[in-house]
């Protein structure tokens, strides 16, 4: 574990799941990535937005941030819309990325994004492929439930069309807007723990839009379900978004 230098995170879900917002607060950068090719070469903007504009997009590119080198993210954007190649170009990319001898360009943990704001959406076909056909071996797959400040919106309207007044209805809100993320994970993951290969794992996101986003519980779960005390030391030692989680780790050893 000594000689893996980054930790690798595979980063998946629909257009508009707030993924790159997600590796920015993990990251504490308002930035966007810079990207680079397999070989480390980095690709130019003007490239990668052309590559972006047509549709186009790379799944072996690597996403890091300036604030934190330490992270490299990919994104696998694309396979969701239900291309067959696409999904097989996915696959191929973790069985290869999980396996392969050389250490430094294994992936650690995938991050598998589902967004409340399609709540009434959240398992489609392509989740449920996912799960059932991409076997990731001892590479952890977490959940993440995103954009869930989306829920406190519907939580209001449920409540107006109980009856109650707009005032009474934004005082209740959040005790509702806490119950219909509680029905949906929990339906999220009645989904999913009846698929082939389940995730390990499955963390609520809010506030991400908020540069003071608190990402610890995020954190936490992926070091959790790592099964490796290297590779959960290397995390701990990487992430910038949690003192707390530093210090706890530091007084178990």
């Amino acid at each position: 574990m000594k000689n893996i230098k980054r930790f690798r995170i595979l980063v998946m879900g629909r257009a508009n799941a707030g993924k790159t917002t997600i590796l920015q607060r993990v990251c504490n950068s308002t930035d966007k990535p810079e990207i680079f090719d397999g070989e480390g070469n980095k690709i130019e903007d003007d490239i990668v937005q052309g590559t972006l504009t047509r549709g186009h997009h790379d799944i072996k590119h690597e996403l890091v941030f300036k604030s934190n080198p330490g992270f490299v993210f990919h994104d696998s954007c694309g396979f969701e819309a239900g291309s067959a190649q696409q999904f097989d170009q996915m696959r191929s990319f973790v069985v290869d990325h999980a396996a392969t001898e050389k250490v430094n360009d294994r992936v650690h943990a995938i991050w598998f994004c589902i967004p409340m704001t399609d709540y009434h959406r959240t398992v489609t076909a392509a989740e449920k492929n996912f799960f059932n056909e991409c076997d990731t071996g001892h590479v952890p797959v977490i959940v993440l439930l995103t954009k869930v400040d989306a829920l406190y919106l519907t939580a209001v309207e449920e409540l107006l069309d109980e009856g109650l007044t707009i005032v009474e209805a934004k005082e209740r809100a959040a005790e509702k807007q806490g119950k219909l993320l509680e029905k949906w994970l929990a339906h999220v993951k009645d989904q999913l723990e009846k698929c082939k290969y389940p995730p390990k794992e499955y963390v609520t996101l809010q506030k991400m839009h908020q540069e003071s986003a608190d990402c610890t519980g995020l954190m936490q779960s992926t070091t959790t379900v790592m099964n490796e005390e290297g590779l959960q030391m290397l995390l701990i030692s990487t992430q910038q978004s949690s003192i707390q989680l530093c210090i706890e780790y530091a007084v178990r050893k």
